[in-house]
């Protein structure tokens, strides 16, 4: 197990400077497992120096064969070639093909960055919305499971409950504003921005926790558990989508639509991600999962796809046309029902006192 760490950190290493930009190395994958990539553990690896300058894959690599005349072959067949290592001894071969990636670059996928529904659009002299109102309206994000690009870290890794569900929202919460997504996102971007500047991953931390108190009350988000779930991802190669979606994730406010290859080479790919649409609240991803089945207008593009989900809100009469006694609501009503309201107020000043003590010297 030890040798295997080894390995992907050498991979890493080789691959990413401290931005996360490729280096040139040769590199190797194979889909081992046969589910049609290379991005699980094991299916990718720096490939070793060969005698002759060659390179070949420490993947299923197997030592040649000699006959009577001393000339080795492949056990694996014709087709793979023995090299002999630099420093000498019996020739090897690989069934995987070494790949220049300074010829032959990472190809990445687009990264969609959904804003999500406008927190306020214009309203006439009487404060009607004038635009498209969208009620409990979401954003499409996504989270990258163990890869290269990640250095084999887990990005999609829930670590818990840390942004509260409904606490510092209002009735304007289910129309148009996602204030503690958005909230979330800012804090996040803040964090990472900081951190490739320069700053230690606490100190990119602090940053974050102070930009997300500026969007959001205070009392919303558990302020310690934020602040060491960023120094965490942030050392693991995580961007700042990777995350918010994480945070969002993990406080039960998204919608996993499916994985999808998010960097390939030569047409393999090397890395997943997962699609999400994630929302304002637990009860609004609670109340799209429901309601959705229940509209036509959802039927054919459902959640979208994993690369592109499809979180709109729904319109007003979409909104009045959900039957909520046909949705089960037990796993909201559940929490709400487990706290008292004095624990409540305990809570919110534990977390506004954990966080004062966080920035102040």
């Amino acid at each position: 197990m030890k040798g295997r760490a080894s390995m992907w950190l050498g991979l890493a290493a080789l691959l990413l400077t401290p931005c996360g930009v490729a280096h040139a190395a040769q590199i190797c994958a194979i889909d081992l497992n046969g589910n049609g990539d290379a991005a699980d553990e094991g299916e990718m690896a720096v490939c070793v120096a060969m005698a002759g300058g060659a390179a070949q894959c420490p993947i299923e690599q197997t030592s040649c064969v000699a006959d009577a005349s001393g000339q080795y072959s492949c056990p694996l067949g014709a087709a793979y070639q023995c090299l002999t290592p630099t420093g000498g001894g019996t020739p090897s071969c690989s069934p995987a093909t070494c790949i220049n990636t300074n010829a032959m670059p990472i190809e990445d996928e687009t990264l969609v960055d959904d804003p999500g529904p406008a927190n306020d659009g214009p309203v006439d002299v009487d404060g009607n919305c004038l635009g498209t109102i969208e009620i409990f309206g979401g954003r499409a994000l996504r989270c990258r499971p163990p890869g290269a690009s990640v250095t084999f870290q887990n990005c999609c890794k829930d670590k818990g409950e840390i942004v509260k569900d409904g606490m510092g929202g209002s009735l304007s919460s289910i129309t148009t504003k996602i204030a503690i997504a958005k909230g979330v996102f800012t804090g996040m971007k803040a964090a990472y921005t900081a951190f490739k500047a320069g700053a230690t991953a606490a100190e990119a931390a602090s940053a974050g926790a102070n930009a997300i108190i500026v969007g959001i009350d205070p009392t919303s988000i558990a302020i310690s558990l934020a602040i060491n779930f960023m120094m965490e991802v942030l050392l693991q190669g995580c961007d700042s989508q990777d995350m918010e979606t994480g945070m969002l994730r993990g406080s039960g406010m998204c919608h996993e639509v499916g994985s999808y290859c998010s960097s390939s080479i030569l047409g393999v790919c090397i890395q997943k991600a997962r699609g999400h649409c994630c929302f304002n609240t637990k009860l609004g991803r609670i109340i799209q999962e429901q309601g959705r089945p229940q509209l036509a207008a959802f039927n054919e593009i459902g959640w979208g796809t994993a690369k592109d989900p499809y979180c709109r809100g729904f319109s007003a009469e979409e909104f009045q046309a959900l039957d909520f006694s046909r949705m089960d609501l037990s796993e909201y009503y559940a929490e709400i029902e487990a706290r008292a309201q004095t624990d409540i107020e305990i809570d919110m000043e534990d977390k506004v006192d954990a966080y004062l003590s966080i920035i102040k010297p």
